[in-house]
């Protein structure tokens, strides 16, 4: 319940129009940070046997890297590809290099990795990035790419190509570093990096491109259906219109999922937790006979529960070619096996 508040608490004055007395008061420590990361040791980078996308952001919270993964996951693959996935597996507690398969338990190999592993992509989890990437790699010898899920700050592991993903809607916030403002790193990085994709939302969302961001590319949110956690069931988006539902999230940023509800004709009383949240029975609001509602993100750990009357949004991400273009040929210009 602290750390919920504390996360809520801090977002909301990292995204406000002009910073609040409690940013300036977090400002000092702001300057550590960027002191640190200025001045922090160089370490040994590794470079793998197959070509490495790292796809990453700039701060922290969701910003749309999973959906970005699977659709390049899908692309690769239409193009001839064999990738596999490798991620520190946030939310779990795994620390040594290992497979992610269905049916895993989220508290040990994360939410994201087994939306992942869903698509039939091998996906291994694990602390040090270049051991994971190995080991993969030893498992599944057909494996010719490799993508790195939230990998930007993994210094360790040297990509071959490496982008980042930015919400159209908060962009930089208010433009500081943790922990005064949601900032992971400098401004600078822009320069190191290959491709920036600003995640505009769902079509009809409203967006901006933040400062300091040349020449981006654009990936859209499409909302395709409802799917029962139970038994699989598929309906359309309108099928709740005007019913009261209950809504639940724990991702990055909830209100991008809360605020298409309206737009299908639901009503619905809605519930926040913290990104990534350990969901547990009792955490179940009363939904007094009404359709519980969620995310995919959220659904993988609520479908262990056993609920009857739950539906998960499904949502398919789409990029520009110009983007897959660009990636191509940046894989044949920077990588020696290609």
């Amino acid at each position: 319940m602290l750390r919920r508040w504390l996360e809520t608490t801090l977002v909301s004055h990292w995204y406000r129009p002009q910073r609040s007395i409690l940013v300036w008061l977090l400002m000092p420590l702001s300057l550590l940070v960027a002191g640190y990361l200025r001045w922090r040791p160089a370490v040994e980078r590794t470079r793998l046997r197959v070509p490495v996308v790292v796809v990453g952001n700039l701060t922290v919270g969701g910003t749309g890297k999973t959906p970005l993964t699977r659709a390049l996951v899908e692309f690769f693959r239409t193009h001839g590809w064999s990738p596999g996935v490798i991620s520190r597996g946030y939310g779990g507690c795994s620390k040594d290099p290992r497979p992610v398969a269905m049916g895993d338990d989220p508290r040990m190999v994360g939410d994201e990795p087994l939306l992942l592993v869903q698509d039939g992509v091998p996906v291994w989890v694990g602390r040090e990035r270049v051991l994971v990437g190995q080991s993969l790699l030893t498992a599944h010898p057909s494996v010719d790419l490799l993508i790195c899920d939230d990998g930007l700050q993994h210094r360790a592991l040297l990509p071959t190509v490496s982008l980042a993903v930015i919400d159209g809607r908060r962009g930089w916030g208010n433009g500081a570093l943790l922990p005064a403002g949601p900032l992971r790193e400098s401004l600078n990085r822009l320069k190191t990096l290959d491709a920036v994709v600003i995640n505009r939302g769902f079509a009809d969302e409203p967006y901006q491109i933040p400062v300091r961001v040349l020449n981006p590319f654009l990936m859209t949110l499409e909302a395709c259906e409802w799917v029962n956690l139970e038994d699989g069931t598929r309906v359309g988006l309108e099928y709740f219109s005007g019913r009261s539902c209950v809504a639940l999230a724990g991702i990055g940023h909830p209100e991008r999922f809360f605020n298409q509800l309206p737009r299908w004709g639901i009503v619905a009383e809605t519930h926040t937790f913290s990104d990534h949240h350990a969901y547990r029975r009792e955490d179940l609001p009363d939904l007094q006979g009404r359709p519980l509602l969620m995310t995919e993100k959220d659904a993988i750990k609520w479908s262990r529960l056993g609920l009857v009357e739950a539906w998960y949004l499904r949502i398919q991400a789409h990029l520009d070619l110009a983007l897959m273009e660009h990636l191509l040929s940046q894989l044949v210009l920077k990588d020696s096996h290609g």
